[in-house]
């Protein structure tokens, strides 16, 4: 299953560079304000080291890499939310990923203009967020006026959602984030269902230019600190520019190597992304097929099955799981089996990151 991200940011923040970096999808990148008009939606193959290791036992399949989707919305200038500039109308786009990306302008330059004069980490961060509970405030307000009414009648179900949105709005109204809460696992599906924008977790990228990390960036890492939030560097046009000059891997790698860059942003962004949403990646080498596959950790063995194919939940029988290290140790499943080194695992087996499993279904 795809990981769904969504960037948003101020005007000329670099959303739309940092989206090309990402998914070398090509979305216009102008100096001025909203020039992103239509959502930009692409998808990315995840750069995944392990994945290339295990395909090299088996290289007559075919390698299938997870993918992130990510949604590209135009900048968010303070008023947003009751109108001004072009993100409201945006907002509903982002409502259904996953985690948000918060790209920070950590650069200046004369030439690309900046909304409120000159990059203030705090105060550029600080107008989105305010854009992003204004918008939390209209919908729950809204959903609280349609409960409302069924809970006058007596409707049970309806006073305990009317009761857990005046939670939720409460603290919006005090400023805070609706993910600073915490919630039981009753309130789960009802949060999902709502799905508000600051329920949702947040990993702050740092936009710089070619000269890489500087005091706006790590503002911003301080910052993220101070929040509980992820953060990362990016060097977003110098990436964007590579990944469009050099669409070969391998190639762009090098070139990366020379700016002073170990991995590409996606790598980075994919593995602090990932440890923010607490998902882990297990991998099947079943048929044509050598795959990597992304669930939450602490998922059980029959559920990891259901991401291929749901009929593994309800029919699971064991599966058959290998350690990466120890199959590429010995070089073959086969090796591994007669080594002993396969371990079969029930129903309550929870999957590992980096585990090899084959799923028996009756």
């Amino acid at each position: 299953m795809s990981r769904s991200f969504g960037l948003v940011g101020l005007p000329n923040a670099g959303k739309s560079t940092i989206f090309n970096a990402l998914t070398l999808a090509g979305a216009k990148v102008e100096a001025y304000p909203f020039c992103t008009i239509e959502p930009h939606h692409g998808v990315a193959a995840v750069p995944d080291e392990r994945l290339d290791r295990l395909h090299h036992l088996f290289p007559n399949k075919k390698k299938v890499p997870t993918t992130i989707e990510v949604v590209d919305i135009a900048g968010l200038v303070e008023g947003a939310s009751q109108g001004e500039g072009l993100g409201n109308q945006f907002l509903a786009e982002i409502r259904g990923v996953e985690a948000i990306l918060h790209v920070v302008r950590c650069f200046s330059d004369p030439d690309i203009a900046h909304p409120m004069g000159e990059p203030d980490v705090r105060r550029d961060v600080a107008v989105v967020e305010g854009e992003l509970l204004a918008k939390d405030k209209e919908t729950l307000g809204r959903r609280r006026e349609r409960s409302a009414k069924a809970a006058r009648t007596g409707d049970k179900s309806a006073q305990e959602e009317v009761a857990f949105l005046d939670r939720l709005l409460a603290t919006v109204k005090e400023g805070k984030p609706i993910r600073a809460l915490q919630f039981s696992s009753h309130d789960q599906p009802l949060l999902r269902e709502l799905a508000p924008l600051t329920a949702k977790p947040v990993l702050f990228v740092a936009n710089v230019g070619d000269d890489g990390e500087n005091d706006l960036a790590r503002a911003l890492a301080a910052l993220a600190q101070e929040n509980g939030a992820g953060w990362i560097v990016i060097r977003g046009r110098l990436e964007a520019e590579l990944g469009e000059a050099c669409p070969d891997e391998r190639e762009r790698q090098a070139f990366l190597r020379e700016y002073g860059l170990a991995e590409s942003a996606l790598v980075r962004l994919v593995a602090e992304a990932y440890r923010l949403l607490s998902v882990i990646t297990f991998y099947t080498v079943e048929g044509p097929e050598v795959r990597a596959w992304t669930v939450p950790a602490g998922t059980r063995a029959p559920d990891a099955g259901a991401a291929i194919h749901t009929d593994f939940r309800d029919r699971f029988v064991l599966a058959e799981v290998m350690h990466l290290p120890d199959l590429l140790a010995t070089g073959s499943e086969r090796a591994l089996r007669e080594a002993g080194k396969i371990h079969r695992a029930g129903r309550d087996y929870i999957v590992q990151d980096g585990d090899v499993i084959h799923f028996i279904s009756a």
